[in-house]
């Protein structure tokens, strides 16, 4: 069917799903695109702006850490706004950040635009996760999240290559002037299109639990990101964790005992939740090792193009294109737990075949195992956040989304922190102990060259291995996955408290 029947509030009016699912789709695509093309483009525009990797950093950084803290907000924003000014909002915001990057002087203005771009992408992200729950039925759900799944991984895939091929073409500007044109494109066929979904009310805004999540996710966020490039010793990666972990403590602890949190973390009563929140996590810390680590490996020590590592992407992104849907159908079918034990054991097969590369690996073996592991990956993402979701009463979908969301960008940049400091560590402790050993003298270059090379292919072989475990480890959690049945939207009035939902047994498969 392509309407639904959804109350807005005052009326009861048939909704398109079509043009909705259209713009939000064209919407995330351009928004992930733009975040995977920065990647490739930061040395170059290092060079271009004269600035160095620990400022040229920021410009990743802070739209991460922009994205991060708004999440939490997103559920507060369903609720008081209608769906068509989000995501208007959202797509102009994205849009006016995209054309000040394109046209920025120098690095602060190509700043200030990043963090427009970031505004705009934190709004959108949660939205379109929340509509999706709330046009499609339950027994359709994973059909919807599949079609959700390929711009959310397509698009991250897509941008390495398109940006090598930029970067070693012509100015980084460009790929602001490639993203542009599409991100007003989809501004405007949201104007024209996008109806509104959901129930609008009069949340209040939950102001010191706004101060405390800002202060606690966003501590956390750069703390773990710093921690990659610094090192977990770092006084400023100590002081950022500390003071996220205390705010988030404090933030925790509002959020229970307030009338209208900010996040409700009561969903964590629903079992399937919180255990799938869990191996979302994990997953999430998994794939980011590929991602941070096979461009380093190919780039640095194979001397390949950025292109050229792009397009070893590629072909697994076409299959994770394809095979996101599919799973979603098949979602529908069987749940679950069946896909995401398969799909966790070929993720674990394939990085525990990257732990064991060499500087003769053949580049069709990579992109094989590569491939192997992104079709792995389809697997996983969308089933395991839709089982979770699944669980949730209608009312609870927003929060259930906007804390899934929190959790999975925590979850990466402390995945992005851990494997680039195993690698870090591993490669500096072995020529440490070459040289004290006296097998290598420092003054010979060229042994010393050597002796880099092998110790950061031992770094990056040492970080796939705990991978590999890391992901056994979601695939022993992932044996418990159940079912989860229609939930009805009841709950408890509490006199001396907020509502607290109220845990439900899901089905077996």
């Amino acid at each position: 069917m392509s309407t639904i029947t959804a109350n807005t509030g005052a009326e009861t009016r048939p909704v398109r799903r079509g043009p909705i699912i259209a713009a939000l789709l064209i919407g995330a695509f351009v928004a992930l695109l733009n975040q995977t093309l920065m990647n490739v483009a930061l040395p170059k525009m290092m060079e271009d702006l004269d600035i160095l990797a620990n400022t040229a950093q920021w410009l990743t950084t802070g739209f991460m850490l922009v994205n991060g803290v708004l999440i939490p907000v997103s559920a507060f924003l369903v609720e008081k706004f209608t769906t068509r000014q989000l995501f208007t909002t959202a797509m102009v915001l994205f849009s006016i950040g995209t054309l000040v990057c394109a046209v920025g002087a120098g690095f602060e203005m190509i700043m200030v635009g990043r963090v427009i771009q970031a505004v705009g992408a934190g709004i959108l992200m949660p939205l379109m996760n929340i509509v999706f729950l709330r046009i499609f039925p339950i027994e359709e759900r994973g059909k919807a999240m599949g079609l959700m799944a390929v711009a959310m991984i397509f698009a991250p895939a897509v941008g390495p290559t398109l940006s090598g091929w930029v970067v070693q073409n012509y100015s980084w500007r460009v790929l602001f002037f490639i993203v542009l044109p599409l991100a007003v494109f989809a501004t405007l066929l949201g104007m024209k299109t996008m109806q509104n979904v959901g129930q609008v009310t009069s949340p209040k805004l939950d102001k010191p639990g706004v101060i405390l999540s800002t202060l606690g996710f966003g501590g956390l966020l750069y703390g773990f990101s710093d921690a990659g490039t610094d090192g977990w010793d770092s006084l400023v990666v100590i002081l950022c964790l500390a003071l996220g972990a205390a705010a988030l403590v404090l933030f925790v602890w509002r959020e229970l005992t307030t009338a209208n949190p900010l996040l409700e973390f009561r969903i964590f009563r629903y079992n399937m939740y919180s255990l799938t929140t869990v191996i979302n996590i994990i997953v999430t810390m998994a794939m980011y090792a590929g991602m941070i680590l096979l461009p380093i490996y190919l780039q640095t020590i194979r001397g390949f193009t950025p292109m050229e590592s792009g397009l070893m992407l590629l072909p697994g992104a076409i299959l994770m294109g394809i095979m996101s849907p599919i799973t979603g159908i098949i979602f529908d079918k069987i749940g679950a737990r069946w896909l995401s034990v398969i799909g966790l054991l070929i993720t674990a097969i394939t990085t525990w075949e990257f732990s064991r590369i060499t500087d003769s690996t053949t580049y069709t073996h990579l992109i094989l195992t590569y491939t192997a592991r992104m079709f792995g990956m389809s697997m996983l993402m969308m089933p395991i956040v839709t089982a979770g979701l699944n669980q949730l009463p209608q009312r609870l979908s927003s929060h259930g989304t906007a804390m899934s969301n929190t959790l999975r960008t925590v979850g990466g940049a402390l995945g992005m922190a851990l494997f680039v400091s195993l690698m870090t560590n591993r490669t500096k402790a072995d020529i440490t102990a070459a040289v004290a050993s006296g097998a290598v003298s420092q003054t010979d270059q060229a042994a010393m060259a050597q002796l880099t090379k092998d110790a950061t292919i031992s770094g990056i072989t040492h970080a796939f291995f705990v991978a590999t475990w890391v992901t056994v480890a979601a695939l022993v959690l992932a044996l418990f996955i159940q079912k989860t049945s229609p939930q009805p939207d009841f709950l408890k009035t509490d006199a001396a408290g907020p509502e607290q939902p109220q845990p439900v047994k899901p089905h077996k498969a």
